[in-house]
């Protein structure tokens, strides 16, 4: 069960590695664009090159949908960047479903682990596999992986890897589980759980009146979507990629200097940034010296 490119390559190992996929469940398509064309998951089209079942319910409670699950027989179900199921669904196979989650858990439980763990300034995260419950994202944990996260990498550098990493580990699960031989360990909620709430584009405004650090993470963990954005001479600009400075000469928090040919600098609350990668609204993304030789600031 999964929809976008993070869960594709988690079919794809299982179906390359001769494990019984019996069916797929996805989002329904959708139109999308200017003519509304209808628009297939990236899931749905690999299962399709696969000659493998697909199922698209608009609801998952709907007694033709649970049927229709029921007659494929699974005795697994696999979760992966799909949407909450009901207990119907996810209590169906004898032995469960489980679910891949982008994040070291209990932390980052929530619809935007891999954004909220960069935010945050974390140095690492990683990838869990863990048995579906009632509340969301609190199951017991069956396996975990770290991946570091370096100091320049923005959520698309994770996400790539992370989704690489979680097929690997979701094979590494299907595997033990048919051994019979697998952990399963409750999630410690002794300690300070932090969570990765869905960001919403109101979210993404950057406050240029908090540290520099804070703000270098605040753009590279929205980079390159949903993208942070600021207002720069009443125009909406997405701001994808910065280097961070010491301010010699301190100005207030959001201004800017820029010689416009090279450079956009702003000040934050303790330094200021460089831009180097942005979008004004209604253009291209682009580097600072491209967007400097079309637009005068």
């Amino acid at each position: 069960m999964g929809t976008p490119e993070f869960a594709v390559p988690s079919l794809q190992i299982l179906v390359e590695n001769g494990v019984n996929v019996v069916a797929v469940v996805t989002a329904p398509d959708r139109p999308k664009g200017r003519g509304q064309k209808l628009t297939t998951t990236p899931v749905k089209d690999y299962a399709v090159s696969q000659e493998i079942p697909v199922l698209q319910p608009t609801n998952l409670k709907s007694p033709e949908f649970l049927e229709e699950l029921k007659s494929y027989n699974a005795n697994l179900q696999i979760v992966v960047a799909f949407r909450m199921l009901p207990v119907a669904v996810w209590d169906m196979p004898e032995i469960g479903t489980f679910n891949l989650h982008g994040s070291l858990l209990p932390q980052y439980r929530g619809a935007a682990p891999i954004n909220w763990a960069i935010i945050n300034g974390e140095k690492e995260t990683g990838v869990t596999t863990f048995f579906l419950k009632h509340e969301i994202d609190t199951g017991n944990v069956i396996f975990q992986e770290k991946e570091p996260i370096g100091e320049e990498d923005n959520v698309g550098d994770v996400y790539e890897r992370l989704m690489q990493r979680g097929a690997k580990l979701v094979l590494k699960t299907v595997r033990a589980i048919e051994a019979g031989d697998y952990p399963q360990l409750p999630q410690d909620e002794s300690v300070e759980i932090k969570h990765a709430p869905k960001i919403f584009k109101e979210t993404c405004e950057i406050d240029w009146k908090k540290p520099t650090e804070e703000v270098y993470n605040f753009i590279r963990g929205l980079s390159p979507y949903p993208a942070a954005w600021t207002c720069i001479n009443d125009k909406n600009f997405k701001i994808f990629a910065t280097k961070k400075m010491d301010s010699a000469k301190r100005t207030e928090p959001g201004e800017y200097k820029t010689d416009n040919k090279t450079f956009l600098h702003i000040q934050t609350g303790t330094g200021a940034l460089a831009i180097t990668e942005l979008q004004m609204e209604g253009k291209k993304r682009m580097d600072i010296e491209s967007f400097l030789r079309g637009t005068q600031l």
